[in-house]
């Protein structure tokens, strides 16, 4: 799939995640707004590490830069001072549609017979290939494989007086998930759809407005956060200010609850919610479900943290760091030979052998997706002398994919779809496997299972799905 990452099969650590969907930020009104969505997208990393872009408005023209990679690489300070303006939007990826090449790499960037206008897309369309086939029989040509370009056809072969009404006139017949942001020489658009699967938030720095996947983004740059964007809002900022309405048909929500899980950082707010108070609470309330006697609470970093603290803190066991992570090995790692493929969750994770020897651990991460590197962490653990090893995750098991801007595996792949609690555990090496009830993670997380997607361990989807079948 990825260029960058030509033997992704063979690094089993980031196989057995749930990766991350994308983030996106843009700004309206300020000299620097090329560097705040630099600064902006290096928040926004944990939520796509394969490719990032930026495109800048100068109120007659867009300017794109570009390119696969990590923030820090593609938009250095020499690319950024290519992107002048005062309005800006940017995105980092991690391709859950399509391919990973240049021309996948967003914001794309387009002429038409509504002018220029620009597209960045956090979600997935699960209808994208039907609406291509559509579009390509009326003469569309295609630049890329991204489901988000089909947004931008329909835009630009829509009859419509503005811009913005081409795209409320395209975004009401799109079923999916979407956090969009769009800009033209003279304005940026925010639209989150009418189910709220991502999220989206507004901010506001000096006199400038901005958006961005997640408040983290905000507080690098010292802007104040000032709300939430609805689902099914629509919001226009331009010189005029900023402009609120809800074109699109009402409705249920459905936002994700993976946000509070897992991919979000623990120092956002997202979906009006502290992520790291859910996640200290998901831990509480997974030690009041599985308590065991044991001697120390350990994390798998860095996704089981939160949790962990808070598991040690209801049980009163001891909190230890007892896995390190080395954080400079990065996805594109390939693994050369069959001889030293088993080093692959050492290359992330290695066990202070002093803390973990002869103790009873338990072990907390947010989440199982094949097994194969809790196995092989469980394994870890008890070659550094572990007397017992329990594993407990903070959140149901994860038995099916997903089709709202998850990276899930296929289904048959997930260990949750075909193995019990007690198959799992034996599997994975564990003296005993608890996950947090979905009762227990909504009351964590402080939301209600009629607002939220729980599809990824309930297989109860809010929309129709890819084949047409009802959900």
């Amino acid at each position: 799939m990825a260029e960058l990452w030509q033997n992704k099969k063979e690094m089993e650590f980031a196989l057995d995640k749930l990766h991350e969907e994308c983030g996106i930020f843009g700004i309206f009104g300020h000299s620097e707004a090329s560097t705040l969505t630099q600064l902006g997208l290096f928040a926004l990393q944990h939520r796509g590490q394969e490719a990032c872009g930026i495109v800048s408005a100068d109120g007659d023209d867009l300017i794109q830069q570009r390119g696969i990679g990590l923030v820090t690489d593609v938009l250095n300070p020499d690319v950024v001072r290519k992107l002048p303006g005062t309005a800006a939007i940017g995105h980092t990826r991690y391709s859950t549609a399509g391919k990973n090449t240049i021309k996948e790499v967003q914001p794309f960037r387009v002429k038409c017979q509504h002018g220029l206008i620009a597209v960045c897309h956090n979600g997935n369309l699960p209808f994208a290939d039907a609406r291509r086939e559509i579009l390509e029989r009326d003469g569309a040509i295609f630049s890329s494989t991204s489901d988000t370009e089909t947004i931008l056809h329909g835009i630009a072969k829509t009859q419509a007086n503005s811009p913005v009404e081409a795209i409320e006139k395209v975004l009401a017949d799109t079923e999916g998930a979407f956090s969009l942001l769009f800009l033209t020489p003279k304005a940026l658009i925010a639209v989150r759809d009418p189910r709220g699967f991502r999220p989206l938030s507004l901010g506001k720095i000096q006199d400038a407005w901005c958006v961005a996947s997640e408040t983290c983004a905000f507080d690098l740059m010292d802007a104040t956060y000032e709300r939430e964007i609805a689902p099914g809002e629509m919001l226009v900022i331009d010189e005029n200010g900023v402009h609120s309405s809800f074109p699109f048909e009402k409705k249920q929500a459905a936002v994700c609850t993976f946000e509070h899980v897992y991919f979000s950082r623990p120092d956002s707010i997202v979906f009006g919610r502290s992520v790291n108070e859910s996640r200290h609470k998901m831990g509480k309330r997974l030690a009041e479900e599985h308590p065991i006697e044991a001697d120390l609470v350990v994390p798998v970093p860095d996704s089981g943290v939160a949790a962990a603290i808070g598991y040690a803190r209801w049980s009163g066991i001891n909190f230890r760091q007892a896995i390190i992570r080395n954080h400079y090995v990065g996805r594109t790692f390939i693994e050369p030979t069959q001889s030293i493929r088993s080093f692959g969750v050492r290359l992330k994770l290695n066990p202070i052998k002093d803390l973990i020897n002869g103790n009873r651990i338990i072990l907390v991460d947010d989440s199982i997706v094949r097994g194969t590197t809790s196995k092989k962490i469980v394994e870890m653990v008890r070659e550094a002398g572990a007397k017992e090893v329990h594993m407990r995750i903070s959140c149901p098991p994860t038995a099916h994919s997903c089709y709202y801007g998850v990276d899930t595996p296929h289904r048959q792949d997930l260990i949750a779809s075909r193995m019990t609690v007690e198959e799992t555990c034996e599997y994975i090496g564990a003296d005993s496997l608890g996950y947090l009830s979905l009762e227990g993670m909504l009351d964590a997380i402080g939301l209600d299972s009629s607002t939220t997607c729980s599809a990824c361990w309930t297989g109860k989807y809010p929309t129709l799905i890819a084949n047409g079948q009802a959900a």
